[in-house]
């Protein structure tokens, strides 16, 4: 993996309301840099090591994706499962089971490490981790604590973006009591994901009752009706239902749209038809390695009026971003 220099990014992102200003310098319609699970392609992912990486390549928002302990604490970590990103299987070999992150107590996850997967490494040229512990599993609290303080050290609000994992009520009522105990409403730089309809309509009824409206984002993928309107592709138990924009428009504020998929490819009638509607268009994931072929990438979906890009990789992001809004 290439090395870079944090100083050229933050330079590149001050100029475009990075590093140095809030977003309140910037073109409203500027797309956001959403650091995928942190700076997950480099750094091990849903760490504040990985998070804080993303942060200083000049990331717009970092991803907490949220599953809950069997003592119900929230935890940012993506799968259901500790042994993919952890050395669980070290540490807890009698376990001899799936290592399900609901059986193990938030005292037991915090004694694991997060591991690096896929391109990740242990290290970043150039970076030190400010945490005292970069690499172990956080909690969404430290997630929340870790934004606040990194808005200080950068100079510009760093927004957070979780993901309700579970369809569960538990989750819904944890990830709102936490939000609100914090102070984030309806202005801050905030969006909370869920890839379940359900999920988000029942975010949205109670934040209606607490008088806390966040926005909402629906996951999934683009599709179209047959006469060709488009509409967002939902899982459910039947396969991929479709929701008229709408619709969707009536709970949320936004979609999250599965990139480069032939199947159901995000096209710019869907995106101007989201628009019309009121909605946020955010692709995921943008995991090409390479700079050039990443920079093209990036660059389509922007054309088309994307909104918002999940990274693996943010400084290609913030760099294709940055280059977007100084050519417009």
């Amino acid at each position: 993996m290439k090395a870079f220099s944090l100083a050229a990014v933050c330079l590149s992102a001050l100029f475009i309301a990075g590093c140095g200003g809030s977003d309140n310098d910037a073109a409203p319609a500027q797309p956001q840099v959403i650091a995928h699970r942190g700076a997950s392609g480099y750094l091990p992912e849903h760490t504040l090591g990985g998070y804080e990486l993303a942060i200083r390549m000049g990331a717009d928002f970092i991803e907490p994706d949220l599953q809950i302990t069997k003592d119900g604490a929230l935890v940012a970590i993506h799968d259901d499962t500790l042994n993919r990103t952890t050395n669980v299987a070290t540490l807890f070999a009698q376990r001899n089971g799936g290592y399900k992150v609901s059986d193990f107590t938030l005292a037991e996850i915090k004694t694991l490490t997060v591991v690096p997967t896929s391109t990740g490494k242990t290290s970043y040229p150039g970076f030190t981790p400010s945490a005292a512990s970069p690499f172990t599993v956080p909690t969404f609290q430290e997630v929340v604590d870790f934004a606040k303080k990194q808005s200080n050290a950068v100079g510009r609000e760093v927004g957070i973006y979780p993901e309700a994992k579970q369809a569960d009520p538990v989750m819904e009522d944890g990830i709102l009591k936490t939000l609100a105990a914090n102070g984030y409403n309806a202005n801050s730089k905030i969006y909370i994901q869920s890839f379940s309809d359900a999920t988000l309509r029942s975010l949205r009824t109670k934040q209606i009752a607490q008088n806390n409206k966040m926005p909402l984002v629906l996951l999934g993928v683009a599709t179209a009706a047959a006469d060709g309107t488009p509409r967002m592709g939902v899982t459910g138990a039947t396969g991929v239902q479709m929701l008229a924009l709408k619709d969707v428009a009536a709970f949320n504020e936004g979609v999250g749209v599965l990139i480069n998929n032939t199947t159901y490819p995000v096209t710019k009638a869907f995106i101007d038809q989201a628009h019309a509607a009121g909605l946020k268009v955010h692709g995921w994931t943008f995991a090409q390695t390479d700079a050039a072929l990443a920079a093209a990438e990036f660059r389509k979906y922007l054309d088309m009026g994307m909104d918002g890009m999940f990274a693996n990789y943010p400084d290609l992001a913030v760099t294709a971003r940055n280059a977007y809004v100084q050519g417009k």
